[in-house]
């Protein structure tokens, strides 16, 4: 045991708390899960977290078994979800939850790898690489796409905060909100297929580089590292394209039901924002946080600077409706 004053004793609650939800997370998802393999996982996942909770409060002497109203808030939520959209939600959250913990884990032992704090994560890291992610890993490889889920949050996210610059632009050129709304309209249409078309051949070039890569390894008599991409070029550019229309839709709909400026279309895209930076964030082992805020100040200056040209061009160019 070590004493909790050689440590931040908030640093402490932390690790000992984030392993008590991950525990309690994974014991409320078996119980409620009729997927045999998810069933199978979530077993060992269990074990391996009461195994790492138990060291924890060896380690600093810091016995609880209880959340705080946070950790509660937030595990409600999450059972929530996965009641709500059934299997698929708990695969992503099981991904999610580990790649919180790997990249939590690394951060922390870069910090304090010459101390004996940096020997016991590198312990826990250790299990995470071996088995917990492998473990998580192998089921959801076989159950969703995470590269699609990401595609649609960040076709989302696009949508609102592009659109939501061209509709400030148009108010601050125009300020007619027809005219503002058929060029929106216009913009979301053709950034709709841009980005679809973007996405589409992204991944069909990095297909044909993979494809290339397999052969030459096969003509060769050497084991090819990885099979070729299942994830359909055109799939993903349907998905990023849909994704981007959608959140372009909602800077667009204030004005649609009569808005006269742009503040209504500010309000709904900043919390559009807000909502898929934290559902982006979670997914990815962000922080939750920062992104949040990354986001706002990007969709504040997007809003200004479109605004300003706007005025500009209204100024100097006589451009009016």
């Amino acid at each position: 045991m070590i004493s909790t004053s050689s440590h931040d004793l908030h640093l402490a609650r932390t690790l000992v708390l984030d392993e008590l939800f991950d525990l309690s997370l994974y014991r409320q998802l078996k119980a409620m899960t009729g997927d045999c393999d998810v069933q199978d996982t979530l077993d060992k996942l269990v074990a391996v977290e009461e195994e790492h909770l138990r060291f924890w409060q060896d380690f600093f002497g810091l016995h609880t078994d209880r959340l705080d109203i946070g950790r509660r808030l937030k595990l409600r939520l999450l059972i929530f979800v996965c009641r709500l959209f059934g299997t698929g939600a708990i695969h992503l959250i099981l991904e999610a939850i580990e790649v919180h913990g790997v990249r939590k884990y690394l951060t922390l032992w870069q910090a304090y790898k010459k101390e004996p704090l940096g020997e016991a994560l590198r312990g826990i890291l250790t299990d995470e690489f071996k088995h917990e992610d492998v473990m998580v890993t192998t089921l959801t490889e076989r159950k969703i796409s995470a590269e699609q889920i990401r595609n649609i949050f960040l076709g989302l996210n696009d949508g609102v905060v592009e659109i939501l610059g061209a509709v400030s632009g148009f108010f601050g050129a125009f300020g007619n909100p027809t005219t503002v709304l058929i060029a929106a309209c216009t913009t979301a249409v053709a950034g709709a297929f841009s980005m679809a078309a973007g996405a589409f051949l992204a991944l069909n070039s990095e297909k044909e580089v993979k494809s290339t890569d397999l052969a030459k390894k096969i003509f060769l008599g050497e084991e090819p590292e990885q099979a070729i991409m299942e994830e359909s070029p055109v799939v993903s550019g349907a998905v990023v394209g849909t994704a981007y229309i959608i959140g372009a839709t909602v800077p667009v709909l204030p004005v649609l039901f009569g808005a006269t400026n742009a503040v209504l279309s500010v309000a709904t895209a900043g919390i559009m924002v807000v909502v898929v930076s934290t559902l982006l964030s979670f997914l990815s082992g962000m922080n939750v946080t920062r992104r949040i805020l990354l986001n706002l100040v990007i969709l504040t200056v997007a809003v200004g600077v479109s605004y300003s040209i706007g005025l500009l061009a209204q100024r100097f160019w006589g451009i009016s409706v």
